[in-house]
Order: structure tokens, then C-alpha cells, then sequence
């Protein structure tokens, strides 16, 4: 890993609001081509993390790098033209639009004078969901609302989305809360399927069954702090969840 240069690097980063320190000195690294499972208890300073990567939340101090060069981001716009998104559990679809208005919503393909090229747009929605995606079916078209999709076909027209716009990193934040197992494999192969294309992806999911069968390396947080980092090859299921309890239990980190 030490020889590719990261798609993102965090130094000594703190985040304070107030009094209140909730990030205190992370240092973490996510490299291309790999899926990097972040994990904590709730307060342990994950969304705050990700706010701080996607230019929602300055740092109060420490160093934000974005594919070799340190940037200071202003908003989330700042991070998607770097080639950072998110795609938040909430999905942020607008459920009575055409699956291709949500694919471009924002971000519309237009003409000199400012018109949509809607043929252009439901075309490129097409070859995406098809191609990029694997949505085969026949039944599956452009033109039908988001309302009529599964939960897990509404990630997959998120992250569809993230990927159309070039993302070299995608934040998935909890993509399989409230999702049947198949819907749950279905959005675990979509992560899979960007790291195959040489993506990165940060995944932040509180089942650690599903955050280990997919990814290829976890950075542990308790309390603003990275308590522990491993490659899969590190650490077993059954270890990281021991871990997961001692430390929810004590403030420790030990594997054996």
C-alpha cells in the first residue's frame, strides 16, 4: 500500500465544538482499489469523520489531503469536484422522479443555451445502470419512478449516481440498515464492484457480519481517537467482534 499514493489522507485531525472534542488526532489513510470499513460505537466519531472528509465540518486542526494534495474544502460541492461522495442511508432520492432525473438531478447535461438534453441524459442512465450497475431486467427502465424500487435498487441508483460523476472515493453510510438479505448482498456486490474498478469505498455499517464479508481493511473508532487498524488478514470475524465488545466494555484494545 505504501507505494500508491491515497486517494485521501487525514493527519493529526481534531474536530471541537465548543468544549466538546470530538475528534482528537486521527490519522488514516484510504488508498485506491480498496474498501475500508470504519467502525465505532455510536458517539465514537464516525459521522463526524465523514462530515470532516466531505467538507461539511472545517477541522479545527490537522490536514485534509485529497489525492496528493492538502485542500481545504468549504462544502460539500468542494468535495465532489475532488472526486469524493456520499451516499447517506436516507439515499437522497426523490422517490416520484424518473430513476434518470435522479441520476442527474443537480447536475443536469445541458446544451449551450442551457437546455437539458433529456435524450442524452436517459441514454447515459441506461448504459450506467445496465452496464455499470447489472440492473438486466427488462422491467427495470429509466423512465419508472424511484418509488416502485427496492431498497436495495435505490442504493444502487445512488451509488450509480457517485459513480457517473467520476467519484475516486464513495462513502457508503449504513447502505444495508432495513434491507433483506438479498437486497443487503445485492448493495455489498455494488462496493465490491467499485473497488474492482480501481474505486475506493469507506463503508460504515454497525453489522459487523456484513462490514467483514466485504471489506479489505477496518479502522476502529472509540471516542474520537483510531483505536486499532487491521487488514483483513489481520483479524478474524470472531476477533473484531470480541474486539468491538471489549472495547465498547473497557476503552481497550487487545487481540490475541
Amino acid at each position: 500500500m505504501s507505494e500508491t499514493q491515497p486517494v485521501a489522507r487525514l493527519v493529526d485531525v481534531h474536530k471541537s465544538f465548543g468544549r466538546v472534542n470530538v475528534l482528537q488526532g486521527i490519522d488514516m489513510e484510504v488508498y485506491p482499489g480498496e474498501i475500508v470499513a470504519l467502525v465505532g460505537d455510536n458517539g465514537a466519531g464516525k459521522s463526524t469523520l465523514i462530515k470532516v472528509i466531505t467538507g461539511v465540518h472545517k477541522p479545527s486542526y490537522g490536514e485534509v489531503w485529497i489525492k496528493g494534495e492538502r485542500v481545504e474544502m468549504q462544502s460539500v460541492q468542494d468535495a465532489r469536484r475532488l472526486g469524493v461522495e456520499t451516499v447517506y442511508q436516507e439515499r437522497a432520492l426523490a422517490d416520484q422522479q424518473s430513476l434518470w432525473r435522479n441520476i442527474f438531478a443537480g447536475r443536469e447535461i445541458t446544451g449551450p443555451l442551457g437546455f437539458m438534453k433529456v435524450g442524452e441524459q436517459r441514454k447515459e442512465a441506461e448504459r450506467l445502470l445496465r452496464s455499470r450497475m447489472g440492473f438486466t431486467s427488462q422491467a427495470f427502465e429509466v423512465d419508472g419512478e424511484v418509488s416502485g424500487l427496492s431498497g436495495g435498487e435505490k442504493q444502487g441508483i445512488a451509488i450509480a449516481r457517485a459513480l457517473y460523476f467520476d467519484a475516486e472515493m464513495i462513502i457508503l453510510d449504513e447502505p444495508t440498515m432495513g434491507l433483506s438479505l438479498k437486497e443487503t448482498e445485492r448493495v455489498l456486490n455494488f462496493a465490491r464492484g467499485i473497488r474492482d474498478a480501481g474505486k475506493s469505498v469507506v463503508l460504515i455499517d454497525h453489522n459487523i457480519l456484513h462490514v467483514y464479508s466485504v471489506a479489505d481493511r477496518f479502522i476502529v473508532l472509540d471516542r474520537g481517537r483510531v483505536a486499532a487498524q487491521f487488514t483483513k488478514d489481520e483479524i478474524s470475524r470472531d476477533q473484531l467482534v470480541d474486539l468491538m465488545v471489549e472495547l465498547h466494555q473497557t476503552g481497550q484494545v487487545h487481540v490475541a
